[in-house]
C-alpha cells in the first residue's frame, strides 16, 4: 500500500503536492480537534521533550492546558493525548 501511495504522490507535479499537503493538515487539524476534550490529559510536544497537562479550555486553534500548576496557550498541533 505505500508503495503504490508513494508511487502515485511521485508522478505528480508540485503544485499538486502542495495541495495535496494542505489537504492531509487540514484533516490531520480536524481529526485533533475532535479528540481533544476538555480535562483530556496530554503531551505537549516539543522538539526534545513531552511534558504532560491537562487542557483546560479549547479555543479556535489553541487550548488552554495546564502543567505545573501554570496555564499555558499550546497550539493544538503541539497537543497528544495520552493514552493510558
Amino acid at each position: 500500500y505505500i508503495m503504490i501511495l508513494y508511487d502515485t504522490l511521485n508522478k505528480m507535479t508540485v503544485t499538486q503536492l502542495k495541495d495535496t499537503k494542505d489537504m492531509i493538515d487540514v484533516i490531520v487539524k480536524n481529526k485533533v480537534k475532535s479528540e481533544l476534550k476538555v480535562g483530556s490529559e496530554v503531551y505537549i510536544v516539543q522538539k526534545t521533550k513531552k511534558t504532560p497537562g491537562v487542557i483546560k479550555k479549547i479555543m479556535q486553534s489553541r487550548c488552554l492546558v495546564k502543567m505545573r500548576d501554570m496555564t499555558y496557550r499550546v497550539p493544538m498541533s503541539m497537543l497528544e493525548l495520552r493514552v493510558a
